[in-house]
């Protein structure tokens, strides 16, 4: 009896244990699917979401240029032509060019007065348009400023280092007029003046036009005959070309670098052929560079008595 009632108890352990078993994988095996279709949904979910959400495309988005001295916003850009990139090269290079306009500036040189003080003079402002467009051209969806580069250079001059800037003669050139032409002798008289005593420090560039300014009967400037399209016209200012050029021969000659220059349509018989500077207002200008590591003033004098004009680029004798 006891043998079978042990048989009994053992089978009944073992029943339940197996229900036991049954239940509790039953139960994991709905967990374990509960979870997966969790985890199927949430990867749904985001699948979804990756489809619904948009793609961001430079063309579609709007960038600010801003000012690389302030970081004010000089203008909203939307490069719509992104992705045809000859069209959109010549966009970019348009803007450049429209932005360095109202941006740059020339240097204003410093003067010496008749107390050998130093005067005037003002910082040369530049937007490097080749930069810009650099920048242009490489555009992404995570940063939406663009730099506008933009340079000053102040001159390089200071009241000890113009310490007896004048004496010493670097390269003196001298060309002569009628003196019985008054006219054009006045403007001769008029755009010497302009440059006379102007100082340049190592590395100051200097523009003639800048330099003498708009030349009109307000500011005393006579009409007289110039030279256009190989003719000889009357116009407000003739005879300046004489002064930038008689300037030339003379930085020449003192080993300034020269860095825009233009001939005449028409030989001129106050230097030898090819060694003029043509300018005119909105038009060629003569420009150079104080390439020496030290300062060089102007000195230029129209006699309209003599008729000469003269024009000596000095140093201290110091500097050399």
């Amino acid at each position: 009896m006891k043998k079978v009632l042990g048989a009994l108890l053992l089978g009944a352990t073992i029943v339940s244990a197996f229900i036991a078993y049954s239940m509790y994988t039953n139960h994991s095996a709905k967990q374990t699917a509960a979870i997966e279709q969790k985890q199927a949904a949430k990867k749904a979910e985001k699948k979804t979401e990756k489809k619904k959400k948009p793609v961001l495309k430079i063309e579609d988005l709007t960038y600010q240029l801003k000012d690389s001295r302030t970081g004010q916003v000089m203008k909203e850009f939307k490069p719509v032509h992104y992705k045809d990139k000859d069209v959109y090269d010549q966009e970019i290079k348009r803007l450049a060019s429209e932005l360095a306009k109202g941006i740059d500036t020339p240097m204003q040189n410093i003067k010496m007065d008749a107390n050998g003080s130093l005067t005037g003079g003002s910082k040369q402002i530049i937007l490097k348009e080749a930069e810009l467009v650099k920048n242009l051209q490489n555009l992404n969806t995570k940063q939406l400023d663009v730099k506008v580069p933009i340079y000053e250079t102040a001159p390089n001059v200071t009241a000890a280092s113009a310490q007896g800037i004048a004496d010493v003669s670097l390269a003196s050139y001298s060309t002569r007029f009628r003196p019985s032409d008054t006219s054009r002798n006045r403007n001769v008289q008029l755009s010497a003046e302009a440059i006379n005593n102007v100082v340049l420090g190592p590395g100051d560039s200097f523009s003639y036009n800048q330099t003498v300014g708009e030349r009109t009967a307000e500011r005393g400037y006579q009409p007289a005959p110039e030279i256009i399209n190989k003719q000889l016209v009357m116009g407000i200012g003739g005879g300046i070309c004489q002064t930038s050029s008689t300037l030339f021969n003379a930085i020449d000659g003192a080993g300034l670098q020269v860095t825009a220059r233009s001939h005449h349509s028409k030989h001129v018989g106050y230097v030898p052929a090819g060694r003029d500077a043509t300018v005119s207002w909105g038009g060629p200008d003569f420009k150079f560079t104080n390439n020496k590591d030290y300062p060089v003033i102007i000195k230029a004098y129209a006699n309209v008595n003599t008729g000469i004009l003269t024009v000596d680029v000095r140093t201290s004798q110091r500097a050399i």
